[in-house]
Order: C-alpha cells, then structure tokens, then sequence
C-alpha cells in the first residue's frame, strides 16, 4: 500500500513573517498526521524558518527547484546541498511554470533529479500538458516522454523515493480542474510508464500526485482514485483550508 502524500506548493508566496503565521495556523490542523506525508514548499527565504518551526510535527519541508551543480558561479541559484543542509525533505522539479517562464528543459530535471537523488532530498517530478497539447490528443504522448527523460539514469532503489506529479497546464490557477477520471488515466498511464523503465513492483511503489485546482471539495474524490497517491497543491495550501485536503 502506497503511502499518500499532499505537498503545499507556496509558489512566489509568504514573506517570513508571513509563512511564520500560515504554519502556525496549520500545524495544530495537519501536524499529527500519522497516515500521510504532509509537505510545506515555501520560498528559499522561508525554509530554515520552516524547518524550525515544524520541528516536534510529523511535517516535512520542501524546496521549489535547485540547480544541479553542487557550488561555483551560479548567480541566484541554489545547490542541493544547501537545501539538505537547511532541512528540506523534498524539492519540486520541472514545475510547468519553471518550464514555461525558464526555459527549463525535460534533460534540466533530469540533470536535476539524479543530483537530488546524490544528496539525499526526494524529488517531485512534476509533468502535464498544455490545453492546445491536451485537444491535439498526445497527452499521453507528452508526459510519456517527460517521465521518461526525467527518470533516465534514476536506479530502481532510488525512483521508489521520488514522487511524479501530474499537473495539466490548463488547470493550474485557473479553477478548471481535471475530472476524476481524465486525472486517473494519465496517473495509471504514468504507472504504466514506470513499470516500463523500471518493473511493475517498483511502479506500483512510486506514488503519483494531482496537481491542478486541487481544493477542499474535490481533493477526496481525486484521491479515491486508484493510481492518484495525493496531491501537490498550490492555491489552496496557502490557507486553513489545506488542512480538508490533507484529512482528504
């Protein structure tokens, strides 16, 4: 059985003193949690904060990205090592809009998976398609590749500790959301995926997030579908509300 996880993606959100008020919110609501991994990923200015703050809960704190050298010349970008150093958990990779706004390429996260993975921190891989891609039929086709490149080189004992997200560009932030079963069917084609590269007992290890709208009122009947093991949400985990996902 595959352990659920729900990761709160803060995005460009929450000053210091503001992430300090939003945790201490949340704590009482979500800190206890025994049969889900709950997971706050605030901006790099927030996390030692964070990661103090959590200390004593059942909470784990992730990073938004990082760059995959280890130190030198790299103007505003930050290495794995300071994240783990820092007490980040988990770090999300590939994000769309780190895709789209960046540049960042499917051989970028891969670059950046395997240096996670070196460091100990347990990667989000995030993967969707845009809504022109989706109407074009080769949705499949597109996250295929993605999952693909960015597991290349990613050994069997090491991809049971990642976590893939699918997150359809065309309902991030935009209140539409996938329907349960249109959510579903990319999830088990991202399994299917997976059984490929690796074997279907370490498929059915990894665990695959929603991502895209996800709220208090839709999280339960996402999360009740077979391949889809939580959510990493965005919106919606920067208030009191993250918590009903979270019970979700």
């Amino acid at each position: 059985m595959r352990r659920r996880i729900v990761a709160g993606n803060w995005k460009m959100n929450k000053t210091p003193s503001e992430a300090r008020e939003l945790i201490e919110t949340l704590k009482p609501l979500v800190g206890d949690e025994k049969d889900v991994d709950v997971v706050f990923c605030p901006p790099f200015v927030d996390i030692a904060l964070a990661v103090e703050l959590v200390k004593g809960t059942n909470i784990k704190i992730g990073a938004q990205n990082m760059y995959y050298e280890e130190k030198g010349a790299y103007t505003g970008e930050v290495a794995p090592e300071m994240l783990k150093d820092a007490g980040c958990e988990y770090v999300i990779l590939g994000h769309s809009e780190r895709r789209g706004y960046f540049g960042e390429t499917n051989e970028q996260v891969n670059k950046k998976v395997l240096k996670a993975i070196e460091h100990g921190l347990k990667p989000i891989i995030c993967v969707g398609e845009k809504l022109e891609q989706r109407e074009q039929g080769i949705t499949e086709d597109l996250v295929r590749m993605q999952v693909k490149i960015a597991m290349k080189d990613v050994k069997k004992e090491d991809a049971v500790n990642c976590v893939i997200a699918y997150e359809p560009i065309w309902a991030i932030g935009t209140g539409r959301t996938a329907t349960n079963e249109q959510a579903e069917e990319v999830c088990g084609a991202i399994r299917k995926v997976l059984a490929e590269i690796f074997d279907q007992e370490t498929a059915d290890q990894i665990r695959v997030q929603y991502g895209g709208s996800v709220n208090a009122k839709n999280a339960a009947d996402l999360f009740a579908m077979p391949d889809i093991d939580g959510g990493l949400v965005g919106g919606a985990s920067l208030k009191a509300d993250f918590a009903d996902i979270v019970k979700a």
